[in-house]
């Protein structure tokens, strides 16, 4: 399954990168709120969004550096 997500997100465009990780970035951070305020059934999914928003940060850094960006 992490396989098919990984090949998935190396075919979108930039732009679709940038929203995808715009919206998991705004996701991870109500997600935090939500630790600090109350409890979370599952708090390794902190680090899994937080790893996820690095590796849609890489893919778009690989784009940027290919003159995709447009």
């Amino acid at each position: 399954m992490a396989d098919s997500k990984k090949k998935n997100d190396k075919e979108l465009s930039y732009k679709e990168l940038v929203a995808k990780r715009d919206e998991l970035k705004k996701e991870y951070m109500d997600f935090r709120f939500k630790m600090v305020i109350s409890h979370v059934d599952n708090p390794m999914q902190k680090r899994t969004m937080s790893r996820e928003i690095a590796r849609l940060n890489t893919f778009i850094q690989q784009k940027e550096s290919a003159g995709e960006n447009k």
